[in-house]
């Protein structure tokens, strides 16, 4: 008898956790959305070497295609604002390759590590978020 009251209380638990990893899931997913191809967003060849390199650089501090923040600010829209949203910068190619190169506050510079090619590919791909 005691086995099988074992085996019930197991068959609980299971269930138990299943419904809650299932209730987990769904919950997350509501953030999370499919990460379109380069052809789905119309990116050409320099945007596309651009998203190369957002991804390998700033993707971890930075969301390219949601307003939320990650440990910097999102850059969804960051061309269309006349000014950056936290240092009031003008939003333009000049002020955004100089905060690319130099850094800016906890942001390190990536001068050392982005070719002038490489920031002029980043840019072209900021400019489609």
């Amino acid at each position: 008898m005691q086995a099988k009251e074992g085996m019930d209380q197991l068959w609980k638990a299971r269930f138990f956790f299943g419904v809650l990893i299932v209730g987990l899931a769904s919950t997350s997913a509501c953030d999370v959305q499919r990460r379109k191809s380069d052809a789905e967003l119309g990116l050409n060849s320099q945007q596309s070497a651009g998203r190369r390199i957002y991804d390998s650089q700033c993707d971890r501090c930075h969301e390219p295609y949601s307003s939320r923040g990650k440990k910097g600010p999102s850059l969804q829209g960051v061309f269309q604002h006349k000014y950056l949203s936290l240092s009031g910068l003008p939003a333009n190619d000049e002020r955004v390759t100089d905060i690319i190169r130099l850094g800016r506050n906890e942001m390190p510079g990536y001068s050392q590590t982005l070719s002038a090619q490489d920031i002029q590919d980043l840019l072209a791909y900021l400019h489609t978020l």
